[in-house]
């Protein structure tokens, strides 16, 4: 059986990079990145300024965006945009706890953890907004209550 390649890194545009940094910390470091492996950078050939958190498993980015594009909405439904991004959290206490931490970034809840029944008997899940609008999931789909 073949398996389906894993995810080496993501990288998310957002409007200023240093305006959402605090934000970005707070939530990388409740997903267990070590943030004293966290890399900023400017990259002149590009014009672009680039965050990442890296990990042996994989590196998540945010980077600036064009300077035409700073002022644009952001929507997940827009052609070419990411929907949302899922992280799959070991407990329902995680994903509890990571809740109270996102809440005290002052990210906009979407929806508290919650069990979601369209998506299986036992998807729990937190649903936020980044300070640009970006849409993040926290999500735990155990068949057991932890």
């Amino acid at each position: 059986m073949v398996l389906p390649m894993k995810v080496d890194h993501l990288q998310v545009t957002v409007k200023d990079v240093n305006e959402v940094e605090a934000f970005y910390d707070g939530l990388m470091d409740a997903l267990g990145f070590d943030l004293s492996k966290k890399i900023k950078v400017y990259l002149e050939e590009l014009d672009m300024h680039v965050i990442e958190y890296l990990d042996r498993t994989y590196d998540f980015g945010i980077c600036s965006a064009l300077q035409q594009y700073e002022d644009e909405t952001i929507h997940r439904r827009k052609p070419g945009a990411v929907h949302h991004i899922a992280f799959r959290a070991a407990s329902r206490d995680k994903v509890d706890r990571i809740y109270q931490k996102v809440l005290s970034l002052g990210a906009e809840i979407l929806d508290a953890p919650q069990i979601f029944p369209q998506h299986g008997p036992n998807y729990y899940a937190l649903f936020f907004n980044d300070p640009d609008g970006i849409k993040y999931e926290i999500v735990n789909n155990d068949d057991h209550c932890s």
